[in-house]
């Protein structure tokens, strides 16, 4: 069993765009749970995050001890689930950079030279 959700963790890593996306998935969750955050869309969250919790979650449809099968459910709904995750992390970048929320980009304090 551990070996099939690994295999589900290396598949979705190879989603294009994925990995360079992921710290602004982490940036937009604790955007989310902060007061004043980012309102994502309901779907685009709401889809994946259910997803995730079936994958995780010892019930299947197709259990995993079923040869390839048991696999292919799982690797099939986590390629359907990360579209909806990528394009509401993009909509987060714009919003991060219309409202310059980006830890980055905080001046605390500055000298002027000429």
């Amino acid at each position: 069993m551990k070996f099939s959700k690994r295999k589900i963790a290396n598949e979705a890593m190879k989603h294009e765009g994925f990995m360079q996306r992921f710290p602004a998935i982490v940036r937009m969750i604790k955007s989310i749970f902060s007061k004043g955050g980012y309102k994502p869309s309901k779907k685009n969250l709401f889809l994946p995050g259910l997803i995730l919790v079936y994958v995780i979650s010892p019930i299947d449809i197709l259990p995993d001890w079923i040869p390839i099968i048991g696999v292919v459910d799982d690797i099939a709904l986590i390629t359907f689930a990360i579209p909806f995750l990528l394009k509401e992390a993009d909509k987060f970048l714009e919003w991060e950079r219309n409202n310059n929320q980006h830890p980055n980009t905080q001046i605390i304090d500055a000298e002027i030279v000429e």
